[in-house]
């Protein structure tokens, strides 16, 4: 099945694609700010530095929750319209907290910015697919993607310093101007055009939930539960078994976000190859570096090239992931761009509360559970594999709907 294509010069590809990776940087950098400046935001709303954590929960919800459902609701409307009200609401979000000094009010608005955010991504990827050959969808997707793990790599560190400079309330006025910017290279660059999905939510939904596609999304859970299992607990790790202390911990941890981007950025040129066969690859890659990181914990040089390792297979799979999901929807592909992100936050969810279990019966345990689920993850990527797109007669296509390769198995 093919995707109708957005006849653009390769430039002007080039543009929006940087257009829609800088908004997607800027909104994870959002979502993260929030964890360097906790204390600063407890302590200037008077609420306990928990409380105050539940800022971030409210994001992870509003994406998992609020991302799909606006994406539904939204299906039939014109792709840059979606994108620019989206950051219109995210500006708006991110500006109430700023104006009132009320703690629900900033909950209630940290959960929009994450639907914001979810329907800006969603959208993103089908924009991003739509304006390549099929045979480069993976590589677009990378570039949109690797957004998210720049930010990872910066958001937190940036967040604090400008906190830290301007006040936490000075880090929201900044998202709110680099917002802006993107609203307005976004709707310069994108296309008028380009529209979305055919066939309405309920024709979308019939092959966007179809068992095949919700496996790969049990699959994306997996990835990333086995990812934070191990992860969340990592500071711990490094003091107490790598005997790494302070400025030093800062070094491995930003080497760790180096490795997800170039992980993410080159992931797409293999989920263009064999999308199938990268996920084989990554988990059984994510697994082998973790168990190697337990039994070379006290050494700093192996911990250093393990975690490098580790962060490049957790996140070389992510535009496998996202492209599994969107050609196996098939005609369902539009909204089916929004729920890898949904299943990605309760893999986020649930890995804590397995690694904190772990981390009970020693320091480097949390190591160990997140290898045993990238060991299931690589059973179920195995199993997925073989999974192939529906066959749908042309004429039903939809914009969102991007084929794999030929040279896929599946």
């Amino acid at each position: 099945m093919s995707t109708p294509q957005a006849t653009l010069s390769q430039g002007r590809t080039n543009l929006v694609l940087a257009a829609l990776f800088f908004g997607v940087f800027v909104m994870g950098c959002a979502e993260l700010l929030v964890v360097g400046m906790l204390d600063l935001i407890a302590t200037d709303l008077e609420v306990s530095i928990p409380t105050a954590g539940t800022l971030v929960t409210a994001y992870a919800l509003g994406l998992a929750i609020g991302g799909p459902v606006l994406t539904a609701l939204t299906i039939k409307l014109a792709r840059r319209a979606v994108l620019a009200g989206a950051l219109v609401v995210f500006i708006l979000a991110n500006l109430a907290p700023v104006l009132i000094t009320d703690y629900l009010v900033f909950l209630v608005a940290r959960g929009i910015d994450g639907a914001a955010q979810g329907l800006f991504v969603a959208v993103a990827f089908g924009v991003g697919t739509s304006i390549v050959p099929p045979e480069r969808a993976g590589r677009a997707i990378s570039v949109i993607i690797s957004g998210v793990a720049v930010s990872a790599a910066l958001g937190v560190p940036l967040g604090t310093a400008i906190g830290q400079t301007l006040g936490w309330r000075g880090s929201f006025i900044a998202i709110v101007v680099l917002s802006a910017i993107v609203l307005i290279i976004t709707s310069a660059l994108v296309p008028s055009a380009l529209s979305t999905g055919g066939g309405g939510v309920a024709g979308q939904a019939k092959y966007a939930f179809a068992p095949r596609v919700l496996a790969v999304l049990v699959l994306n859970l997996v990835v990333f539960t086995s990812l934070y299992t191990a992860l969340t607990y990592i500071v711990p790790f490094l003091q107490e078994v790598t005997g790494i202390t302070g400025a030093m911990i800062s070094v491995f941890l930003f080497a760790f976000g180096l490795a997800n981007a170039v992980g993410s950025f080159s992931g797409g040129w293999f989920a263009d190859k064999n999308a199938g066969g990268t996920l084989i690859g990554g988990t059984a890659g994510t697994a082998v570096a973790l168990l190697v990181l337990y039994f070379v914990g006290a050494n700093p040089v192996l911990v250093a090239l393990m975690m490098l390792v580790w962060g490049l297979f957790a996140f070389i799979m992510v535009p496998a992931l996202q492209l599994r999901v969107v050609s196996l929807a098939g005609p369902g592909g539009e909204l089916a761009q929004s729920l890898p992100a949904s299943a990605i936050n309760v893999g986020v969810a649930l890995g804590p509360i397995i690694g904190g279990a772990a981390l009970s019966s020693s320091t480097s345990a949390p190591m160990i559970g997140g290898m045993i689920i990238a060991l299931v993850g690589t059973v179920v990527a195995l199993a997925t594999s073989y999974l192939k797109p529906p066959v749908v007669a042309e004429a039903t296509g939809s914009a969102g709907v991007v084929p794999e390769p030929t040279t896929e198995h599946a």
